[in-house]
């Protein structure tokens, strides 16, 4: 990619599924924070030029984040747009897991129930030619590797049973991929695994692209940001290409073909 991505760059870069996806049912899952609003803009674009259409949907939790007002705001925003949200309620308050040990893992796990209960019930036999659309970033993988060296490999006895240590990479291993594709006929699609911040956030200034103001009140307890917060304090920027090299040759990232064949209950629960 150019030094400052746009959309014509994006688009060549993910040109092989954007002409795929006009023969496909597509969801889009949205949270109004940065990464899924630039994916909503460049996903609405590149589907007027390639003729697909795709639902967007937002499970609405934390709650906190979501008050009336600014769902208010970002659906006028998206309406004008011609986007319809559909904001589903999870059934939970934050205090479900704001005594949790690591809150967004927590959340993370809430949100995939809705998302497998949610699809299990509306799919009924079209799994064969549908996509998933989510929003990991270049730094989301970067930080998932940078986990895994820190946690797994330089610090050997974390109490942490080897066995979770495994499970923890092999769930965030297949996000550094940016198509994957099920053996049950469905795909996950990752528009911006190969945008760094900087440039969504710069996208997302330029087109005037409004996200939730309300932060998360659980954020600082992420470890992913703090490793955000160090790269921003440097400057830093990273090549995609470089990274999967890495994480193939020192990581040993598991390849594609070792998620094509889970079952979609278990990949969207446990997974995804």
């Amino acid at each position: 990619m150019d030094s400052e991505p746009g959309f014509d760059s994006w688009k060549e870069d993910n040109r092989s599924v954007l002409e795929d996806l006009s023969g496909s049912r597509n969801l889009l899952l949205f949270s109004g924070g940065k990464d899924s609003s630039l994916a909503l803009h460049l996903m609405l674009k590149a589907g007027m030029e390639f003729g697909f259409d795709f639902e967007v949907h937002t499970a609405v939790f934390p709650v906190h984040r979501y008050i009336d007002e600014e769902i208010e705001r970002l659906e006028s925003y998206w309406v004008n747009r011609g986007i319809k949200i559909a904001w589903h309620d999870v059934g939970v308050t934050d205090d479900s897991i704001k005594n949790d040990p690591d809150p967004c893992i927590a959340c993370r796990a809430i949100r995939k129930k809705m998302l497998k209960t949610g699809l299990t019930t509306d799919m009924a036999g079209e799994w064969d030619r549908f996509t998933i659309i989510a929003s990991y970033s270049l730094w989301d993988i970067v930080s998932y590797s940078i986990e895994h060296v820190l946690n797994h490999i330089y610090s050997s006895d974390q109490g942490v049973p080897a066995d979770d240590q495994k499970s923890r990479f092999f769930e965030t291993a297949q996000r550094f991929y940016p198509l994957l594709k099920m053996d049950e006929g469905y795909s996950v699609f990752r528009p911006l695994i190969k945008l760094n911040d900087s440039d969504i956030r710069r996208m997302l200034e330029q087109e005037g692209v409004p996200t939730l103001a309300i932060p998360c009140k659980f954020s600082s307890l992420r470890p992913k940001r703090l490793l955000e917060n160090y790269y921003k304090a440097l400057g830093l920027r990273f090549d995609y290409d470089q990274l999967l090299d890495f994480a193939k040759k020192s990581l040993n990232l598991p390849d594609l073909s070792s998620y094509a064949s889970i079952n979609k209950a278990e990949y969207l629960q446990n997974i995804f």
